[in-house]
């Protein structure tokens, strides 16, 4: 599956952003979608997943109450709904597509990754 990510840009400390990710391809509701960060000179960072019905999701403890991840199967995107935002949140985000029904945090887990798009909060 290809997948475009987009809805970055620059934001002050405790605003909102939602980052979109289209896919096209193969079937999409049958992936579990993620969303993981990176910063330069830093590892991949597993930031929410969600499964295929969106029953099931997962969020790394920092974000947890402050994002939302959520899909719609009809229209093949993921979004990730970035609330309360602070400086530490600053990354490049990347969605990534996973043809298994598990929702896992590492990124040899994911088989396709979109192009990433930047979020920057400043204080």
């Amino acid at each position: 599956v290809q997948l475009q990510a987009s809805g970055g840009g620059l934001v002050q400390a405790g605003d909102s952003l939602r980052l979109s990710c289209a896919a096209s391809g193969r079937t999409f509701s049958w992936y579990v979608m993620a969303w993981f960060r990176q910063n330069p000179g830093k590892e991949r960072e597993f930031v929410a997943a969600i499964s295929w019905s969106a029953g099931s999701t997962d969020y790394l403890d920092s974000v947890k109450g402050r994002f939302t991840i959520s899909r719609d199967n009809a229209k093949n995107t993921v979004y990730l709904q970035m609330n309360s935002l602070k400086p530490e949140d600053t990354a490049v985000y990347y969605c990534a597509a996973r043809g298994r029904s598990e929702l896992l945090r590492r990124t040899s887990a994911y088989m396709d990754w979109g192009q990433g798009t930047q979020v920057t909060v400043s204080s």
